[in-house]
């Protein structure tokens, strides 16, 4: 039998999903409630991949610069969009400017629509 992914999210609603099952593959135990998923449970594949990257790197960003083929600018959007992904709350501290949205569409990270609506919430602050 193949074991699908675990989704968190309703695919017709798109509200959180629970858990009300549990089944042992080996003795066929069933146990059924509500039961709560971690926080990482609420990742996407891409997501899940940079946590695994950043720490086989020990956080070191220039060797998951390395490693994932992106910049400064966008191994920090990634870091921030996991953390709060993850449910806390950025700092007001100022990551993107100017220059780092300019580099990342050169490289191709983000498209020209991207980088408009980055630069015009940065003029709007």
């Amino acid at each position: 039998m193949k074991v699908q992914p675990l989704i968190h999210q309703c695919p017709v609603c798109t509200h959180a999903l629970h858990v009300t099952k549990l089944e042992c593959n080996q003795c066929a135990t069933i146990i059924e409630n509500k039961f709560s998923l971690s926080k990482f449970a609420r990742l996407t594949k891409e997501q899940l991949h940079f946590i695994e990257v950043f720490l086989l790197s020990r956080g070191n960003i220039k060797e998951v610069e390395k490693a994932l083929g992106i910049s400064y600018p966008t191994v920090r959007t990634k870091l921030n969009d996991v953390i709060a992904s993850l449910g806390y709350k950025e700092e007001p501290e100022e990551i993107d400017d100017k220059k780092s949205i300019i580099t990342e569409l050169e490289t191709g990270e983000i498209t020209v629509e991207q980088a408009l609506e980055r630069l015009k919430n940065k003029e709007e602050k």
